[in-house]
């Protein structure tokens, strides 16, 4: 089976879905390439030349001038000038430390050595100890630690240069008595470096930077809103704003999902486009082959778009790598019934959520996998999104959103770890439970429900109990839409039953046009409906107030304390009874409210 990385996993999934590829091949050819593994012994040779050859036990110790000699070689080795040379040179160091570090105590400092030169390619060196920290054995840690210290203590005996990772400051010449460097090792800058040394501060410092960064970038200023932070009554919240001054009736922006799923009733029927919801005319409808699913799509555009981010890997049949990369890896049968098996289970649920997720996670790899290897997912771009066209990565944008803890079922968990290991072993890693269940709570909070014109009218009744439908964002109510989709910037709009904006899908897409229901002043928050807020023929003011605010404690478990809600509670007096005082139950993750201090 193919070994996945234990450094990758806990790096979080960005980095898998980025990297996994490259260890499946790399694990692939040590395996079955004898070139290969002849030159991985030969690189192992180099590094052993550092290593004692005394009896390999629990009490190995390294001598100071071993390690300061093994330090000055790696010190005067070149480092790869370009990011696709330093990027494989990586994989290369991280997979052949591992190796090391299964073979025993003697062979610590050559693994070390080799997470070390890792180090000093890798973007954030903080960020990467962090991670070593939790996966790398911990007498290998400490020697990888000892040499970053003799790094930044010690000049190197072979040149002047403060630093041997291509960094062209200048170094102050040392001091006869006291010879400190006072860089640390590789890109790593100083600031980075006093964080390591404070152990406490690693983590929250590591990501507030990275936080703070997002939100100077996100949402896209064309977008003409930006995310602020307001006092709510458990804390603080995110909230969406306008950039500028915005007339009633004006487009604030246009959105592109990030994922789709069209209502699984109207999966397969040829009605509407699998990819873009578009209404399907006769005899224009475009047959997948070979898909579980029975995705039909508007136009062979859509096809090839929903086929490279999502589709193939979950769906159909096709490799993910090329056979210029690698040999197709997977058994076409076992993978045909892993995803006859979902599919089963999702027309069997009939819920969007289970597929919200598995697009998304399929979307991640099929992302990254075509950024090492350009045309791998297909000739069609993976990204419609410029969102998605920036530094920061899908798991960037979707790990700071409030969520819903929800139960999710163990053998949704089987199913879809099932359908990704067969379609490319070891890109399963990642699904775990824990995951499942916060991805699925996101998707089920945040996602919107996509209608056309009032809504449909023939969406068949589930039979579920009311508080165990699934419900989207949409003032039609749920009933109304076609399907649901995962939208990045409109995630961040909170519910009003008196909104300032309204969603539109007037183009017959799933393209979201945010319009404004009134004037809104630079800097006032933008609000949606979540659920249909307007009062029906059959119902008094106190009746449709009780209706919406019962449907927003079952679908997002809060109570509505807008100031409609307010006056109407007021003036009906027993009427503030008809909905408990409710506790926002949505969460955000602990290392966002950490970092973000909410």
């Amino acid at each position: 089976m193919t070994r996945t990385s234990t450094v990758f996993t806990v790096a979080g999934v960005t980095l898998i879905s980025g990297l996994l590829v490259y260890a499946v091949y790399f694990d692939y050819r040590r395996r079955n390439d004898a070139s290969f593994r002849k030159q991985l012994r030969k690189e192992k040779k180099k590094i052993d030349k550092h290593v004692s050859q005394t009896k390999a036990d629990a009490s190995v110790s390294i001598d100071p001038d071993e390690l300061r000699a093994a330090l000055e070689k790696v010190r005067s080795e070149d480092m790869p000038a370009s990011s696709a040379e330093r990027e494989q040179f990586f994989m290369s160091q991280v997979g052949m430390g591992e190796q090391l570090c299964t073979q025993g105590p003697v062979f610590h400092l050559p693994a070390a050595l080799c997470f070390y030169r890792a180090l000093r390619v890798y973007p954030s060196p903080v960020e990467l100890i962090v991670i070593y920290q939790k996966t790398v054995p911990e007498p290998v840690f400490k020697i990888v630690m000892d040499l970053m210290n003799m790094d930044v203590s010690e000049p190197s005996s072979s040149s002047g240069s403060a630093n041997q990772a291509g960094n062209s400051e200048e170094e102050e010449e040392p001091s006869p008595v006291s010879p400190v460097r006072s860089s640390p090792p590789s890109e790593t800058s100083s600031h980075e470096w006093d964080r390591v040394t404070d152990p406490g501060s690693q983590t929250t410092e590591l990501h507030s930077g990275r936080c703070v960064g997002y939100y100077n970038t996100f949402p896209p200023k064309s977008m003409n809103v930006k995310v602020d932070q307001a006092e709510a009554a458990d804390g603080k919240k995110k909230i969406l704003v306008a950039a500028k001054d915005i007339k009633a009736g004006d487009v604030i922006y246009k959105e592109q999902p990030i994922v789709t799923v069209l209502d699984l009733d109207l999966e397969g029927t040829g009605r509407y486009c699998t990819q873009c919801f578009r209404q399907i005319e006769e005899d224009t409808a475009v047959f997948a082959e070979d898909d579980r699913l029975s995705a039909v799509y508007c136009s062979k555009d859509c096809q090839a778009r929903s086929k490279s981010q999502s589709e193939n890997i979950l769906f159909g049949i096709e490799p993910l790598l090329p056979p210029e990369i690698a040999p197709d890896l997977t058994n076409l049968d076992e993978r045909k019934a892993a995803q006859q098996a979902f599919v089963d289970y999702l027309k069997r649920r009939g819920k969007a959520v289970p597929l919200l997720v598995s697009r998304f996670l399929a979307r991640q790899v099929a992302s990254e996998t075509m950024k090492m290897v350009p045309g791998v997912a297909g000739s069609t771009p993976v990204s419609s999104n410029s969102i998605e066209d920036g530094e920061y990565s899908l798991m960037d944008h979707i790990e700071r959103l409030r969520y819903l803890v929800t139960n999710v079922p163990e053998e949704e968990v089987t199913l879809v770890s099932g359908v990704l290991k067969t379609a490319l072993p070891g890109i399963e890693a990642f699904v775990s439970q824990d995951r499942q269940t916060v991805l699925s709570g996101k998707m089920a909070y945040n996602a919107i429900g996509v209608c056309f014109g009032n809504g449909r009218n023939d969406k068949p009744d589930t039979g579920e109990r009311p508080e165990d439908r699934e419900r989207t964002r949409t003032p039609f109510g749920t009933s109304k839409q076609i399907g649901s989709g995962f939208y990045a910037v409109s995630a961040y709009i909170n519910h009003s039953c008196d909104p300032s904006a309204r969603p539109s899908f007037s183009d017959g897409t799933a393209e979201l046009s945010l319009i404004a229901n009134r004037d809104i002043k630079e800097g006032e928050e933008i609000t949606m409906a979540y659920v249909d807020v307007s009062q029906h023929p059959d119902e008094s003011p106190v009746d449709a107030r009780r209706r919406r605010r019962i449907e927003l404690a079952r679908g997002w478990r809060f109570a509505c304390t807008c100031t409609k809600c307010l006056a109407e509670g007021a003036q009906g007096g027993a009427a503030d009874t008809d909905v408990p005082d409710q506790k926002d139950e949505s969460k955000v993750e602990e290392v966002v409210q950490r970092v973000e201090g909410r």
